[in-house]
C-alpha cells in the first residue's frame, strides 16, 4: 500500500528556518512527479511547490518563490522541502504528495496524498 508520510513540522518564528520531509513507501515514486501543498486555518488547500521525476524541473507558488526550495533523493524516496524566511503567512498544515505525471502536474492529477504536518508561527 503506497504510504506518504510527512515530517519536520514545528512551530518557527518569523526569520526562521524549517526543513519538511516527505518519506514515501509501498511503492517506488522515483518516476514520479511530487508536490507541497498547504491548507491555512480557514482556507482551501494551495499549492507551494512542484518536481518532476528527476529533480530537473521545479515550480513554486509566488508566495513562496526565492524562500523555498523543493526537492528529492529518489534512492531515499524522499520528498524535500526546505523552508527559509519564514513569514507568520506560512502558517499552514503542509502535505505532500504525488502523481503518475513524471512532470509537473495541476492539483486535480495528484493521487497520493500524506496527512500533513503542522507548521506554525509562534511570533
Amino acid at each position: 500500500q503506497a504510504q506518504l508520510v510527512e515530517s519536520g513540522g514545528g512551530l518557527v518564528q518569523a526569520g526562521d528556518s524549517l526543513r519538511l520531509s516527505c518519506a514515501a513507501s509501498g511503492r517506488t515514486f522515483s518516476s514520479y512527479g511530487m508536490g507541497w501543498f498547504r491548507q491555512a486555518p480557514g482556507k482551501e488547500r494551495e499549492f507551494v511547490a512542484a518536481i518532476s521525476w528527476s529533480g530537473g524541473s521545479t515550480r513554486y507558488a509566488d508566495s513562496v518563490k526565492g524562500r523555498f526550495t523543493i526537492s528529492r533523493d529518489n534512492a531515499k524516496n524522499t520528498l524535500y522541502l526546505q523552508m527559509n524566511s519564514l513569514k507568520p503567512e506560512d502558517t499552514a498544515i503542509y502535505y505532500c504528495a504525488a502523481t503518475t505525471i513524471a512532470t509537473i502536474a495541476p492539483e486535480y492529477k495528484y493521487d497520493y496524498w500524506g496527512q500533513g504536518t503542522q507548521v506554525t508561527d509562534s511570533s
